[in-house]
């Protein structure tokens, strides 16, 4: 028995080729499972939405062993593919989706599902099943019903239910006249339709949602755009002077007890979030918290924490403050003890005090070491949702604006309003055109930050 070898394509050529070859297996065995998907659900309309992946699974891999048969050199690659498959999975699909609904009408209302909430019982169906007449098409016609934008509302599509089973048939609309509905294909024989309603859908919309969102940029985006900035950039100053300050003194070793120190100092990062920024809700709050109390016992008036707008940006960088302190406290710790002592003895001998040993010795040679934490703390606070979200829930309401950029909220959370909350309609396509622009703007902000860091700086030999 002999093995067949091949030798495999070298440089830029062979990598376009073995990247080519695996595009064409995942294309074609996903693109087959999609085809024969569609005819299960055309046949079988109770089956269930993941036999599409069942499917690929069961044509990848032998369609994979035809590749390999008449590539031998691929098989090299194919102990890429699981990481292939991950990324494309869970980056690449997730950022596609993003931008393409970000130009259609996606949302709450719009989301490409049956509307039961103007569900028509069905009266009749015409012999060659393109006709149904339906029973009441209720207080309005079936034009508004189906919210037609043509009179005989051809495009529209409708969703037709089988009795006892949940996914119905999804037709188009030919025409609507009366209580009569044309559709654009016969019903399915042998089949006991019961009710019809109109399909929600999903429409191109072009760039309608980022003119809206430049159109209102003056009591959102900008504004909110500004806060998020000012929030990340104040947390990082703040929090990384008082980490240093507190390293740099309790890694002094004539310091008594020191460890005790380290340990008290260290508890806010131990605790998890979640339970530090409720119990500061609960100290914050104008009317029961702890520090107003306190506050009053001294002859001061209570100050609104929470529900003012200007103390409520003052409660986020303090809270974030407890939060960050102790992670920059332990970066500088470590830091310092990769600084050899003889430096300080030597600036000792020199007359140098404490201070200036600090200035000249210890400042300079953490510069090297915070600057990917100052970059990477800037990046985790312009992005910090869960913060907002636990401590001011993007509140309080600021006049001028609006439900979902409140006056806390930074770009991510008036993103996540405009999609989950009510308040912003669920609106999922305008959710994406702000998480694009969000992108741009971090990425902006994260290339201007390399620069001022020098990261882009070619080493001087």
């Amino acid at each position: 028995m002999t093995i067949r070898t091949e030798v495999p394509p070298q440089g830029t050529r062979g990598l376009l080729q073995a990247l080519g070859i695996l595009a064409v297996l995942l294309l074609a065995s996903l693109g087959i499972a999609w085809l024969i998907g569609n005819i299960t659900a055309s046949s079988f309309p109770q089956a269930p939405s993941y036999m599409l992946l069942v499917y690929w699974a069961i044509i990848l891999v032998p369609l994979a062993v035809v590749i390999l048969r008449a590539f031998p050199w691929m098989i090299n690659w194919y102990y890429l593919l699981p990481a292939i498959i991950f990324v494309l999975t869970f980056t690449a699909f997730p950022l596609a989706l993003t931008v393409g609904l970000a130009f259609t009408n996606y949302s709450g209302q719009n989301g490409g599902t049956p509307d039961s909430g103007v569900m028509m019982e069905i009266a009749s169906i015409s012999p060659d099943r393109k006709s149904i007449t339906v029973t009441e098409p209720g207080e309005d016609t079936l034009q508004a019903t189906f919210r037609c934008e043509t009179a005989d509302c051809k495009g529209a599509k409708a969703a037709v239910f089988i009795k006892d089973i949940t996914k119905p048939v999804l037709l188009g609309v030919e025409s609507l006249n009366d209580k009569t509905i044309t559709l654009t294909a016969p019903l399915p024989e042998n089949q006991n339709f019961v009710q019809i309603t109109r399909v929600n859908q999903i429409k191109y919309v072009g760039i309608k949602n980022f003119i809206g969102i430049f159109r209102d940029a003056s009591i959102q985006l900008i504004p909110t755009f500004i806060w998020t900035v000012v929030f990340a950039l104040s947390t990082i100053l703040i929090n990384t002077a008082a980490g240093l300050t507190l390293g740099i003194l309790l890694a002094n070793k004539r310091l008594k007890f020191r460890n005790f120190y380290r340990s008290l100092l260290f508890l806010p990062w131990a605790i998890p979030v979640v339970i530090s920024v409720q119990m500061w809700v609960a100290l914050l709050n104008p009317n029961f918290g702890v520090i107003n109390r306190m506050l009053g016992l001294l002859g001061m008036y209570p100050i609104g924490w929470l529900i003012d707008p200007l103390w409520a940006k003052i409660s986020i960088l303090f809270v974030n403050l407890w939060l960050g302190f102790p992670f920059m406290m332990t970066a500088t710790i470590s830091a310092l003890a990769s600084i050899p002592e003889d430096l300080y003895e030597a600036a000792s001998i020199d007359g140098a005090n404490r201070w200036q040993q600090v200035k000249a010795i210890t400042l300079p040679m953490l510069r090297s070491a915070f600057t990917p934490l100052l970059l990477s703390g800037f990046a985790f606070n312009f992005n910090n949702f869960g913060l907002i979200y636990l401590l001011t829930a993007g509140g309080p309401p600021q006049e001028g604006r609006t439900s979902t950029a409140q006056s806390t909220d930074i770009l991510l959370s008036w993103g996540y309003n405009v999609a989950f909350t009510n308040q912003g309609g669920n609106d999922y396509a305008l959710a994406s055109a702000i998480a694009i622009i969000i992108g741009i703007l971090t990425l902006a902000v994260s290339i201007v930050n390399f620069r001022f860091a020098g990261v882009f700086k070619e080493a001087r030999k």
